[in-house]
């Protein structure tokens, strides 16, 4: 039964006692918006729809297999106004919690069912950043030590959440996350009137990164966060130097993107900040700043290496690699037999698993063609330019 109710001036509708099911569709649907646990520029790790409706996310694991993530919000309750957030305090929709045994129970039934490996467990902010923690943390605890469930939980940490809170999570969590969502205080003023960058999300997030450094008590804990693209008028180049900051000073584990969607969010407010994008523009601009997380990650690039266009944003039309390449002819060709592992990953279509095939096959004979290293495919050809033997 759906009735309404008036909480602050505005209607919001609710569900009358709906079961287990009808909430867990409603909540891992709106869960769909956090992407700090998955996805990424592999189509492989792109979230899908389960048999019974909700997200999961597909994610590659350390060994290289692939497995399925369970994940869900505890609430859509939520009293932020962030802006971009379809979940946003103001907003009409269906409204609906679960209890922590509740959802302790539903992930039991899948992963005994070995339909997932592990949860991802996040939450609109109920009443308070700390009563949210409470509850996320209180799913994790029953996990942990009523069922003994000793594999991956995600947490998400809430914005404004105290030190003790934010510790309990980690002290129960495989990985936990709190998202920055924008390069800076004065952009995200332009999306919350209630959030304090620095005491909100700067400050936890520090010390996350002090309880999980290494040769702390939790250091095998993992941190990551997500920057929401577009929704502030921001620039990939804000975007950028703050995603440095966060792996070399603060040691991040990864960061995620999410491209904010026209007609999710309050365009009424921030459509002004929003430079005119097509869809597949605003996706595209997340697939880059992707790519230059490969780059600043697994290749040895440093924020400077970073080629941005006149606005301050990534190329749409050339990836950040080969745009670097052609920046810099002077570093071309790469002779690809006695070239360093760095030198042959600055060259464009090579990946670390092409380059440790080329150091590895050199050794055993001299190259003499592009055709030596592997069979040549679009990247591999485009790399042949770069490359002498």
């Amino acid at each position: 039964m759906r009735i309404d109710t008036r909480d602050g001036g505005f209607m919001i509708g609710v569900i009358s006692k709906p079961d287990t099911r009808e909430k867990l569709e409603a909540l891992s649907a709106d869960a769909q918006y956090d992407l700090a646990c998955a996805c990424s520029c592999s189509k492989d790790e792109h979230r899908q729809r389960g048999s019974h409706g909700n997200w999961i996310y597909p994610v590659t694991l350390p060994n290289g297999g692939k497995s399925i993530l369970f994940k869900t919000l505890i609430s859509n309750v939520c009293t932020n106004d962030c802006k971009y957030c379809p979940l946003r305090e103001d907003m009409d929709i269906r409204r609906c919690s679960l209890r922590p045994e509740e959802t302790a129970k539903v992930f039991l039934d899948y992963y005994r069912q070995r339909k997932v490996f592990g949860m991802f467990l996040s939450s609109g902010v109920l009443g308070s950043a700390d009563a949210t923690m409470d509850r996320l943390n209180a799913v994790a605890r029953l996990l942990r030590k009523k069922y003994g469930f000793r594999r991956y939980i995600h947490l998400k940490i809430i914005p404004g959440a105290s030190d003790a809170a934010i510790e309990e999570a980690i002290s129960l969590a495989s990985t936990v996350s709190l998202n920055i969502e924008t390069p800076g205080a004065k952009n995200l003023a332009k999306l919350s009137n209630k959030k304090e960058y620095i005491k909100d999300i700067i400050e936890p997030i520090k010390l996350i990164s002090k309880l999980t450094a290494r040769g702390m008590k939790y250091e095998k804990v993992k941190q990551t966060t997500q920057f929401i693209v577009g929704a502030a008028g921001e620039s990939d180049a804000e975007i950028v130097k703050y995603m440095f900051g966060l792996y070399d000073r603060l040691k991040m584990h990864r960061v995620y993107f999410s491209a904010y969607q026209k007609g999710l969010g309050d365009e009424s407010i921030i459509g002004e900040q929003l430079e005119p994008e097509t869809p597949n523009d605003i996706f595209m601009r997340e697939h880059r700043l992707y790519q230059v997380d490969f780059l600043l990650r697994k290749y040895g690039f440093d924020e400077s290496d970073i080629v941005f266009e006149k606005n301050g944003n990534l190329s749409l039309t050339t990836d950040p690699k080969e745009a670097w390449a052609l920046g810099h002819p002077e570093f071309f060709p790469v002779d690809a037999n006695s070239a360093s592992k760095f030198e042959l990953l600055r060259v464009p279509g090579l990946g670390p698993v092409t380059v440790r095939r080329i150091l590895e096959r050199r050794e055993q004979a001299r190259l003499k063609r592009i055709e030596d290293v592997e069979k040549v495919g679009i990247r591999l050809q485009k790399a042949g330019k770069y490359l002498a033997f």
